[in-house]
C-alpha cells in the first residue's frame, strides 16, 4: 500500500463535492440552475448524514435554503456539508456552497440551507443516530 497521510484515513467530520458548472446547469439567465444548486446541496448533505450515522438515510425538511450570489458557467462549485446537530433519528446538516472563478481563484458563497435527514432500518422504520461528538444532540427535534 503507498504511504498515506494518517489523517487521510481518518472518517470525515465534513463532506465536500466540486463540480465544474457545464452549459446545461445553467437557466436562462446563464447562471446556475436554482434546482440544480438545490439538489447539490442536497447530495452533500445526505453524504454527511450517511457518514455520521452509517445507515440509510433520507431527506425529510429543507430549511432557509438562501442564494446569496450568481455561480456563472465555468466557475467551480463546492459545496460543504456538516452535521451540526442530532435528535433521536434525525440529523440536521449545515450546507454551504461556494464559487470558486478557475483562473483567478476569488471564492465567495453562493448559497446556503439546512436540511434535516433520518436514518432508517432495512424496513423503513427510523432508527436512533449516534450523537455528535462532544455535544450537539437533541437540537435536531425529530421528524
Amino acid at each position: 500500500m503507498p504511504d498515506v497521510a494518517p489523517d487521510a484515513l481518518r472518517p470525515p467530520d465534513e463532506t465536500r463535492l466540486v463540480q465544474v458548472v457545464m452549459p446545461e446547469m445553467l437557466n436562462h439567465h446563464g447562471t446556475l440552475f436554482g434546482g440544480h444548486a438545490l439538489r447539490m446541496m442536497d447530495v452533500a448533505g445526505f453524504v454527511a448524514a450517511t457518514r455520521h450515522c452509517r445507515r440509510e438515510t433520507v431527506t425529510v425538511r429543507v430549511d432557509e435554503v438562501e442564494y446569496l450570489a450568481p455561480v456563472r458557467h465555468g466557475e467551480i462549485v463546492e459545496v460543504v456539508a456538516r452535521v451540526v446537530a442530532t435528535g433521536r433519528s434525525s440529523m440536521t446538516v449545515r450546507v454551504e456552497m461556494v464559487a470558486e472563478e478557475l483562473l483567478s481563484g476569488e471564492r465567495r458563497l453562493c448559497g446556503r440551507g439546512r436540511f434535516r435527514f433520518v436514518a432508517l432500518d432495512a424496513g423503513g422504520r427510523p432508527v436512533p443516530v449516534p450523537p455528535l461528538a462532544g455535544g450537539g444532540g437533541d437540537a435536531a427535534g425529530d421528524a
